[in-house]
């Protein structure tokens, strides 16, 4: 996994500075760690008990480090601090591109989107790679043109250091555009991976295919014409590798539809198959036929994996996705699942299991009940003739409770919220009650429906919704962010850009767009925490829920281990850095 720095963060909190860094995954919990300010110790002891400091008094301009204790022996100092300059938020400038108009003469505009992160250039920092989405994208659903879709790739100075213009053959929206940012090849620098068309052109400025090929048919969709996968350098944006995108299209019809809405419906994740290697998901089809291919990027070419198709699968496994995903080891062999919606597909490409409950909105997968062994998912149906949600074990697919229809249940959350219950508490947009890991209601639901951060000093989890933070309460909740001159992305399922643990301590900051799509604004705790866990973006399993975090209809992530009120000290991960 990623060879992280400390990701030391100084973030202003009334009359001080609240620094914080992280514990990596291959240290000890317990890791003892002094702070200086300048060349000024400012404790008397090394701080075991977090990775937070709250520096009272200090100016807001001060510049800290940090440096590990080892079998008493202090360790060389971290890089120095990164200070959130808007107090609470640092900004990272962003260059907005410039609107245009579709043939059909209507003109449109950009604004920032998803974004995910990596480090792109083996600095031990990440950089941040930015999805611009027109005015015009559509849900599949929708005819029309959109204009092109832009992915930017910035330092946290604001540097932009590419830009990828996926061209006028790949249309805008949710369903079309996903795109992955992960180190492949194991080489300390994360690439960028996404599906490409006639006239993408790369970050160097060259143009893969035919650069002036049209497919747009004059209801603006693109149901002709070759379709790739390409491999960008996370350094440069140039494309290192194009193959030819698994599965091709065939006839449109024979997904479901014969108007576009179906075949081009894909999803895109991030899994270590073999245990040890990080591998590319990409796949096509949910709602009838499904085809997930898993793809090697090794030696600067991409090669299959494996190739799962329900026409060979059978029928069983059509109409069993969501619109999102998610990956873990969810049978504790050391290598990745996928998990599909109602299915699972094992990390060798063959089924795993299947509940049948067919499609949904919005799945949650995570150790969300400590009390048994393993991992569950907690999801949310559309269908009407299938339970409205349910929870399971992740290992079997053996629904363990279920709630009734009651019709589409579109929305659906799963984290323990509330100290009241043990474990993960979950609720959905159709369901009256708050439920506890074996289903019993608990009463008031939260306020939304929406994400979740890890945000004050306790590990339970708050809800994140818009562009505001609350903490669940019986009586109601209270508001502990309202974020200012920023805006929510993905219209009613108002998603930030990105959520993740990305600097400090195990919190989690939020990434928003300013009102003006001018900067990326991210959001950090200002609260002390005497809890210290290792950062979660080295658990497998939170680092690739990141990486899928944009795909689709976005859902937050979780990591491989319950973390919340009553936790167990959490194991180290097995992993190494490179």
């Amino acid at each position: 996994m990623e060879n992280l720095n400390r990701g030391l963060i100084s973030v202003r909190s009334g009359n001080g500075n609240l620094v914080s860094w992280r514990l990596l995954g291959t240290e000890s919990i317990g890791t003892g760690f002094n702070v200086y300010r300048g060349s000024t110790k400012l404790n008397s002891s090394p701080i075991t008990n977090s990775t937070n400091y709250f520096d009272s008094g200090a100016p807001a301009d001060a510049t800290y480090t940090v440096r590990a204790v080892v079998n008493g022996t202090e360790q060389a100092a971290s890089e120095t601090s990164l200070r959130f300059t808007g107090g609470d938020y640092l900004d990272v400038p962003i260059q907005r591109p410039s609107g245009g108009t579709t043939p059909d003469g209507v003109s449109y505009t950009y604004s920032a989107n998803d974004a995910s992160v990596g480090d792109l250039d083996g600095d031990g920092q990440y950089e941040i790679v930015l999805k611009w989405d027109p005015s015009n994208a559509k849900d599949n659903s929708q005819s029309g043109y959109t204009g092109n879709v832009f992915v930017d790739a910035y330092k946290l100075n604001g540097t932009r250091m590419w830009r990828i213009d996926l061209g006028r053959n790949i249309r805008a929206g949710a369903h079309y555009t996903q795109f992955q940012v992960y180190d492949y090849d194991g080489d300390g620098r994360a690439e960028v991976a996404m599906k490409t068309a006639d006239g993408t052109r790369d970050g160097t400025g060259r143009v893969i295919g035919n650069a002036n090929a049209d497919y747009r048919n004059s209801s603006g969709y693109v149901l002709s014409g070759p379709e790739y996968l390409t491999m960008f350098n996370g350094q440069t944006g140039a494309a290192m590798s194009t193959v030819d995108y698994d599965p091709p299209r065939g006839t449109v019809s024979s997904w479901g539809d014969n108007y576009g809405n179906r075949v081009d419906r894909f999803l895109a994740a991030t899994a270590y198959l073999d245990g040890t290697r990080p591998s590319l998901i990409m796949s096509r089809g949910y709602y009838t036929r499904t085809v997930i291919a898993a793809w090697d990027f090794r030696n600067g070419s991409l090669t299959k994996r494996w190739t799962f198709d329900s026409n060979s699968a059978g029928s069983q496994y059509t109409g069993q996705g969501n619109h999102n995903l998610a990956v873990a080891d969810v049978d504790a062999d050391g290598r990745d699942e996928i998990i599909f919606g109602a299915m699972a597909i094992n990390d060798n490409g063959q089924p795993l299991w299947n509940t049948r409950n067919g499609h949904g909105d919005a799945m949650h997968v995570g150790d969300l009940d400590p009390s048994r062994p393993g991992l569950e998912v907690f999801k949310v149906d559309e269908d009407t003739s299938k339970p409205g949600s349910w929870f399971a074990d992740a290992r079997t697919g053996q629904v363990l409770w279920s709630t009734a229809s009651g019709g589409d249940n579109g929305r659906g959350v799963s984290g323990d919220v509330w100290a009241g219950s043990p474990g993960a508490e979950s609720w959905s947009s159709r369901d009256g009650s708050l439920r506890s890991p074996s289903g019993a209601p608990l009463g008031r639901k939260p306020s939304s429906t929406n994400f979740l951060a890890w945000w004050d000093a306790d590990p339970v989890r708050e809800l994140l919704d818009d562009t505001h933070i609350d903490k669940y309460g019986t009586g109601s909740d209270t508001r502990l962010l309202t974020a200012s001159g920023v805006h929510s992305n993905n219209g009613t399922k108002a998603t930030p850009s990105l959520s993740a643990d990305l600097f400090g301590d195990w919190r989690e900051e939020v990434i928003w767009p300013t009102s003006s799509d001018t900067a990326l604004r991210i959001y950090s705790t200002t609260a002390a925490t005497n809890r210290q866990i290792y950062t979660l973006m080295h658990d497998p399993t939170y680092r690739l829920a990141i990486a899928w975090q944009n795909t689709a209809y976005n859902q937050p992530p979780h990591p491989g281990f319950f973390l919340g009120d009553g936790m167990a000290t959490p194991p180290r991960p097995n992993i190494y850095l490179r």
